[in-house]
């Protein structure tokens, strides 16, 4: 049964997605305002898709942040990135400057919400990182990285980058950590019900030192992800 109801919400994604960027691709030459209407529209619709055919809903603990402020979230699967996309504001988002690349679908994101990194660049890939984030900051919206850079399985030794410390100190602005369990529901390709929970963490101020920082962040996130694993 999990394996049929998973099929059946895969077609639903694919069909939606198919369909969506099909028929909206002109929305990509009107304002930024009217891709992000469509890629909240898509994501609310994925969302309904996995609790009517996968039997996965979800609920939020604690407040989500407001206004420029950085925003650290554990990674298990691409529920968080869709989840967190509406649950803040118009976040930006950090993410491998490849994603761009797949048509339409990149397309959007990068209208939408994209803050690209290309990871080759080192040191000038987290100037121009650091940059755009700025921007994003200015318009009074938040930053969302997933510090570990890559998605990971429940439990998993943690595998936190320097980017989100170098991130911080530039920008020099709130960290709110994110913990959540989302890998324990979405895997690959098997979508086990359950409800997933994403919480938000105490804020981290600025003005901390990188070591201090980057063992307060990791902490914080991997003990409230684990104390959420069944």
């Amino acid at each position: 049964m999990t394996a049929f109801r998973s099929l059946l919400f895969l077609l639903w994604f694919a069909a939606l997605s198919t369909i969506l960027s099909l028929l909206f691709w002109p929305v990509l030459l009107l304002p930024r305002g009217a891709t992000i209407w469509l890629a909240r529209t898509w994501a609310r619709a994925i969302l309904w898709g996995l609790k009517v055919f996968a039997g996965i809903g979800f609920e939020v603990r604690g407040t989500p942040p407001r206004g420029p402020v950085l925003v650290a979230s554990k990674h298990m699967s691409m529920w968080d990135t869709l989840a967190l996309y509406l649950v803040l504001d118009r976040p930006g988002i950090v993410l491998k400057r490849e994603l761009l690349f797949v048509p339409f679908f990149g397309w959007f994101v990068w209208k939408a919400a994209a803050i690209p990194i290309d990871r080759s660049a080192r040191a000038s890939a987290l100037r121009k990182m650091s940059q755009a984030a700025k921007q994003v900051l200015e318009e009074g919206r938040p930053v969302l990285i997933f510090p570990e850079g890559t998605r990971k399985q429940p439990g998993a030794a943690p595998d936190y980058k320097p980017g989100v410390a170098g991130l911080y100190g530039m920008l020099a602005v709130p960290c709110v950590p994110v913990a959540l369990n989302s890998g324990v529901y979405w895997t690959s390709f098997l979508k086990h019900p359950g409800t997933i929970t994403l919480e938000f963490l105490e804020v981290i101020p600025p003005g901390l030192k990188r070591d201090a920082f980057m063992t307060l962040l990791q902490s914080r996130i991997e003990t409230a992800s684990t104390a959420l694993l069944p």
